[in-house]
């Protein structure tokens, strides 16, 4: 089948080659010049959208990885094409925060208290009249490090970070939302939605965050992630919802994967924020859980069909390897600092069946001086592979995780070694206890 890959920065470029492996004729059409390398050797470019199109026509497959492309999908779908991705309402559930919490608090979520202001001092202001423990986030799809999360009781912490952002800001309407703290478990609930009725089974996924073990430091787009699947229809998460989300779904006819990420404690589920697209690095692990070919279940979404989806029950775990520059990808180097051009070295034992779980992000191949497969660096942003894997247990998934992590070697690489290990030591008893672990789950 053909495939056109659409993106801005090649965010799903592991899914892009995953496809290419299994034998699919894939092209990507990929708008940031940065990204101008990664998979070189690889996947081929088309130059632009239009000759992509030209290229795969209406009985292959059109997939975009990233919100932002809402009204060019819909008007896609209506000329004939199958397109795996969303659509306009719903880039704005991700871009807009106030009107997502207003879409799940009408189609009966709870949510909790959030305040939009125009500039940093506004927020001030109000933090002043109200001090709480405040979240302070951004609408859109911004760097992740402009999130901060409040600790003092009196907001004074907030108010340290809003006054640096707006000693900072490049324009007067550098606009601050910010939530209510509340303490619990952050989990999230995703599944898979085909523009009429949820496909495959129900996604439970605990994400890492922060740059340290032990969840310290500044927030990165992710260091890894524990996910499991649930085929039961009533799992208590789902039901309080992305459930609630499905006559929305279906008016909108989204079609693509849809997450909640939520807090869950004595009082219940608040969703946090919603992500409308691919996440990643979940479908690199949706790729480790996945026993069905990926062509066929994105044309059988794009196409609002059920995929009859095969998939392996266990844990999963994947994690991030990087270097610097990350988690600042657009920093200025000294060009003896940059990670480009670097290779990234692979044990034999990885060879075959093993390199499935490793999952090729900002990297490209080309040969080196003995003719053998090279693969390398191929941008600035130090964002080199993740790596996954599954066992029966979350126990037995890190053993063999880390075993596979120690197999690659770049130079001044990094990664989080505790991914799964708070699950193991506090969440599954918490979770256990406010019952959002069924007995099999655990």
């Amino acid at each position: 089948m053909r495939i056109l890959f659409v993106s801005k920065d090649f965010s799903g470029a592991s899914l892009c080659y995953r496809l290419a492996a299994e034998g699919h004729d894939v092209k990507a059409q990929v708008a940031e010049s940065w990204v101008c390398e990664v998979l070189k050797g690889l996947v081929p470019r088309v130059r632009t959208l239009e000759s992509g199109l030209r290229w795969v026509g209406r009985d292959g497959l059109v997939v975009f990885d990233d919100i932002g492309f809402g009204a060019l999908q819909e008007s896609l779908r209506q000329q004939g094409y199958p397109v795996f991705g969303g659509c306009e309402a719903g880039d704005r559930l991700e871009l807009d925060r106030p009107h997502c919490q207003k879409v799940l608090a009408r189609h009966g979520l709870r949510t909790l208290p959030f305040h939009y202001f125009e500039n940093p001092g506004e927020a001030i202001r109000f933090v002043q009249a109200n001090p709480a423990q405040w979240v302070i986030k951004k609408n859109g799809h911004p760097d992740r490090m402009f999130c901060y999360v409040g600790r003092l009781p009196d907001g004074r912490d907030v108010i340290d970070v809003l006054e640096q952002y707006r000693r900072h800001a490049k324009a007067p309407g550098n606009h601050v939302l910010l939530q209510r703290r509340v303490q619990g478990v952050e989990i999230g609930c995703a599944r898979y939605f085909n523009g009429r009725d949820w496909v495959g089974p129900i996604e439970i996924n605990i994400e890492h965050k922060r740059l340290f073990p032990g969840d310290i430091g500044p927030k990165t787009c992710e260091m890894g992630t524990l996910m499991w699947y649930d085929a039961d229809e009533e799992n208590r998460l789902f039901c309080e919802t992305l459930a609630k989300l499905k006559p929305y779904l279906s008016e909108i006819a989204y079609r693509g994967d849809m997450d909640i990420n939520c807090i869950v404690n004595e009082t219940g589920a608040y969703p946090l924020e919603v992500t409308a697209r691919l996440g990643y690095p979940a479908v690199q692990l949706h790729m480790e859980i996945h026993e069905s070919p990926w062509g066929e279940f994105l044309k059988a979404v794009a196409e609002g069909r059920e995929p009859g989806l095969s998939w392996r029950a266990g844990f999963g775990l994947v994690a991030l390897i990087a270097c610097p520059p990350f988690p600042y990808p657009h920093i200025k180097l000294h060009k003896d600092l940059s990670p480009k051009g670097l290779t990234v070295h692979f044990d034999p034992s990885l060879n075959g069946n093993g390199f499935g779980h490793i999952h090729l992000e900002d990297v490209a191949m080309g040969k080196d001086i003995e003719g053998r497969d090279r693969y390398y660096l191929a941008s600035d942003t130090g964002y080199a592979l993740h790596v996954t894997a599954m066992g029966e247990t979350v126990e037995d998934a890190r053993r063999k995780l880390y075993d596979r992590i120690r197999k690659v070697t770049l130079p001044r690489m990094f990664y989080r070694q505790d991914i799964g290990q708070k699950f193991i030591e506090n969440d599954r008893r918490e979770l256990e206890r406010l019952g959002y672990l069924n007995h099999g789950d655990v």
